[in-house]
């Protein structure tokens, strides 16, 4: 009893230190000029410690206000200070809606200076979406900034439709848009086409790309004429940070570890001392190499725990010359280490009625150290308000050193028995250090001719790169006997050289007139565009055995550097079909027009595209077309149609037909032998081309948020899909090679969610894609006397690499009075065809995943953070299978599902990153 009156004590003790009256002061502060919500706006009361920041959604709150008279202050650096009078006569809520203009020192003279608006920003984003002629996405940079992404790469995959191809240890490395394979789209940066560094396509790595050198990442899923049409996805464009109109500097340094290796060391090989240069490169095609030409430095293996990751950016600008020249340098540097354990299965087809049979588990461990920097310089030059000139640099670079440490169990021989423990093992470890690299060098002009004609002009020089020097596999043969394993002796080891380069020379011009037409206003414009690209490649493969071929591990040598080599091929090989030249020359025109009156807004014209691309062979052996081309028009035409039902709502309809050209080595009429059938290109391989309609909802509440619904529909003629095919001569061969299939279809829905409340936010969007294509598969079969016999059928599937479903849900938090970011992003990617196989029903596919990153950010008011990013918070695995499973594979390692057969698991780890960051 005397607890209670004890607690009874103290209840109405605190109620009688409440006040009698609480009042509230709310409201929502807008800027004057645009409408969009003003952030981080302190509001005070005078005299008292209450006071509040403005929110995500510009609105504010002050609480327990007594009765009396107040003067309440909005203070921002941006902005006029304002002083309002309230008065709280009882307990009521106040509601205030205010507009903020300018501060005096803001309004310059420089007319540029006041309109712009922060181009990171996220209502400078949702403007953009809003505002734009065609359909597309935008990440702002400041979301990118306080995302848990690193890449573009991995930026890109929070956007609606858009899926990602991610590499060996879990980063993102390419696109997929709108379940359209990454040959389907290409990448800008500052609206600018640039070459891939890879040694046979021509799609771009978006890993090679450090995140924080963007102000925004846009993708465009419909084409204007103005265009370029080689996308039938859509197209990643790269807005790079721009000079400001007043000193800015910021600078960022973080550090973490990949928690894979708390659990096992990281293996790394000697990679700064490696031959860069082949013998062959470096002694000429009639030397012959020794021994004693190969650096022991590739396989001079380490394990240890690797050193923390290290990252860090920093950018600085400022205007001259009476505010006409601006300039920005910016620059990021991010060293990491990163790794995978997988396990990976290798099968054959012996006959598809009974399934596919397992042969062979592997046991993989990858180490990666990824150094990765980009540098980008930007300088404009105001003449006057009527010409600009603006000169932009970027140079990236990748470098990626990786050992992958394989133990592999043979599963189809007579020594295996896991119940006694017994079988034949494989050992094996290769090193290799990839250095891809993309130069762009732009220089643009614009210039108000007169009041009604404008002209544009951009030259172009890019260059990307690709090296593979000495890419060292080391095998080793192996046992289990009653559960101990062991090495035993040396296999024929291989030692090869590749690189290859890509450089694009290229001029645009656009001539725009202005002029009323009755309630329109229209632009006529019209342009043309050259490019001229060539490619090299290269390719050099010695093999090497041992010199003592019953040398045992732990007797003879106790590590690679001892192992004595003899060398097959002295000469090398390079009569391959990687060692080529390629050259593609695009001469391309428009004319397009787009009238506009307050509520309808039309874009449409046609754009023609002329294509020349060949090859030349450098080492033919035979081959019938060593040397070929091919030339072809394309006529484009597109129209975008946006009705503005109100001020903040749109509705989009629009049609565009696009291309797909095929990649330099697919025309290239290589023969290569592989295991089980033989690998060839195509010279006549023709390009795709597609039909394609959209219609969009957009709805824009409020300035920072949306609400979009759209469907798409895609028509391809001649899709290019890797398929079984028979030789035309000799029709019992079977050869697998790229080819044009009929027509395939892709339709799908998309929506897109943002809304914010005072300290929270949603992002969410959702895809549904469904597309289907018909080829022409192989299937095994007995036929009636017993023997084995393989015949050919068609096949319906859903395209390479298309998923049905895409999710992304993020939730965000903002306290601006604290200074916090916050934010949980989870993304889910449903089942996609992973390997599209020779056989029938024997593709892979890969299992459906979530991924979840979070991160968190502090802002003192001095510009100085901190900041704490964390990435793949569930450990979630990478998994292929093939659907259905076979009896034989019964008792096999890690096949726990009766209906799919498990073909490879990738695990990532967790990875943690701490960080501080300074603005001014």
């Amino acid at each position: 009893m005397k607890v209670y009156k004890f607690y009874l004590f103290l209840i109405f003790s605190f109620l009688a230190t409440v006040p009698l009256y609480a009042a509230t002061v709310r409201g929502k502060l807008l800027e004057a000029a645009s409408g969009e919500p003003a952030l981080g706006v302190a509001i005070m009361i005078e005299g008292t410690s209450f006071h509040d920041v403005s929110g995500l959604d510009g609105t504010f709150a002050i609480h327990n206000l007594q009765k009396g008279s107040y003067q309440l202050i909005i203070r921002h650096i941006s902005y006029t200070t304002i002083r309002k009078d309230i008065t709280i006569t009882d307990n009521e809520t106040v509601e205030l809606d205010l507009k903020l203009d300018p501060a005096a020192e803001l309004q310059l003279d420089e007319v540029a200076v006041v309109g712009k608006k922060d181009a990171s920003s996220d209502q400078t984003a949702r403007s953009l979406e809003r505002n734009a002629s065609q359909v597309m996405n935008i990440v702002s940079g400041k979301t990118i900034q306080i995302s848990p992404d690193l890449t573009v790469a991995n930026v890109i995959q929070r956007i609606s439709g858009v899926t990602i191809e991610r590499n060996s240890n879990g980063d993102g490395q390419y696109a997929i848009l709108r379940g359209m394979d990454k040959r389907y789209n290409y990448t800008l940066v500052n609206g600018v086409k640039i070459p891939s560094p890879d040694n046979k396509y021509r799609y771009v790595p978006l890993d090679i790309f450090p995140s924080d050198l963007l102000d925004r990442l846009e993708v465009y899923k419909t084409l204007t004429p103005a265009m370029e049409g080689d996308a039938i996805g859509g197209a990643v464009n790269m807005v790079m940070k721009d000079a400001p109109d007043r000193f800015t500097f910021s600078a960022n340094v973080s550090s973490g570890y990949n928690e894979l290796f708390l659990q096992r060391d990281f293996m790394s090989f000697d990679h700064k001392n490696i031959q860069f240069k082949s013998p062959y490169e470096q002694k000429g095609n009639q030397y012959s190499a020794t021994p004693s030409d190969f650096s022991k430095a590739a396989i001079d293996y380490k394990s240890k725990s690797p050193l923390p990751n290290l990252l860090g950016s920093l950018a600085v600008g400022n205007r001259f010359l009476d505010q006409k020249l601006g300039v920005l340098l910016s620059g990021s540097y991010q060293n990491t280490y990163r790794g995978s354990n997988s396990l990976f299965f290798d099968s054959e087809t012996v006959d598809t009625l009974s399934g596919e049979t397992l042969t062979k588990m592997s046991e993989r461990k990858y180490s990666e150290q990824q150094t990765r920097f980009g540098l980008h310089s930007k300088l404009d030059y105001r003449i006057n308000d009527r010409h600009k000139i603006q000169f932009y640099n970027a140079f990236m670079s990748l470098t990626n050193v990786q050992v992958r440490d394989v133990k592999s169990t043979q599963l189809t021989i007579g020594g295996y028995d896991p119940v006694l423990g017994n079988a034949t093992l494989g050992y094996s470890t290769r090193s290799r250090l990839t250095k891809q690299q993309i130069y762009n060098s732009t220089l643009q002009g614009r210039h108000q001719l007169t009041k009604k004609l404008a002209l544009q002009w951009s030259a172009v020089y890019s260059k990307a790169t690709n090296q593979v020097p000495d890419n060292v596999t080391v095998p080793l043969l192996g046992i289990r006997e009653h559960f101990v394993e062991k090495r035993t002796t040396v296999g024929d080891a291989s030692r090869r050289w590749e690189h290859n380069s890509d450089r694009d020379l290229s001029g645009y011009i656009n001539l725009s007139y202005a002029m009323p037409m009755g309630p329109m206003q229209v632009e006529w414009s019209a342009g043309g565009l050259y490019r001229d690209k060539s490619r090299t490649n290269f390719y050099n493969n010695y093999q090497l055995r041992p010199s003592k071929p019953l040398a045992e591990y732990g007797v003879d040598f106790t590590d690679y550097t001892q192992i004595g080599w003899t060398i097959q091929n002295p000469r090398g090989s390079v009569a391959s079909a990687l060692n080529y030249s390629a050259t593609e020359r695009i001469t391309s025109g428009f004319a397009q027009f787009k009238a506009e009156s307050a509520t309808l807004e039309i874009l449409g014209g046609v754009r023609a595209e002329a294509t020349d691309q060949g090859y030349a062979m450098r080492f033919p052996i035979g081959e019938d077309r060593p040397v070929g081309n091919q030339t072809y028009t394309d006529i484009l035409p597109s129209i975008q149609f946006k009705y503005k039902t109100h001020e903040n709502t749109n509705l989009r309809a629009s049609y565009f037909r696009s291309l797909n050209r095929p990649g330099f080595f697919e025309i290239v009429p290589y023969r290569i032998v592989q295991e089980e059938y033989q690998e060839r290109g195509n010279p006549d391989l023709k390009r795709a081309l597609a039909d394609n309609i959209d219609f969009r909802y957009e709805l824009f509440p409020k300035p920072a948020e949306q609400l979009m619904v759209g469907v798409f529909y895609k028509h391809i003629k001649n899709p290019i899909e890797y398929t079984l095919q028979k030789d035309a001569i000799r029709g019992q061969d079977i050869y697998y090679s790229p080819g044009n299939f009929g027509n395939a279809t892709n339709y799908g829905l998309e929506v897109d969610y943002i809304k914010y409340f005072k300290t929270i936010g949603v992002k969410a969007n959702y895809t549904y894609t469904h597309s289907r294509i018909i080829t022409p598969k192989s299937k095994r079969i007995r036929n009636a006397s017993g023997d084995l016999e393989t015949i050919s059928v068609n096949q319906s599937r859903p395209l390479y690499g298309q998923s049905a479903h895409v999710a992304n849900l993020s939730l965000l938090y903002k306290n601006a009075k604290q200074g916090l970011d916050g934010q949980l992003a989870a993304s889910y990617t449903g089942d996609r065809i992973n390997t599209v196989s020779q056989f029938l029903n024997n593709d892979q596919w890969q299992k459906g995943f979530v991924q979840l990153d979070a991160s968190l950010e502090k802002t003192f008011q001095n510009g100085l953070g901190i900041f704490v990013k964390a990435a793949n918070l569930l450990n979630t695995p990478m998994e292929v299978y093939m659907k259905g499973a076979s009896p034989v594979n019964e008792g096999i390692p890690n096949q726990t599902r009766q209906n799919r057969t498990l073909m490879r698991r990738d695990y990532y780890q967790r990875s943690y990153l701490l960080g501080v960051r300074y603005k001014l």
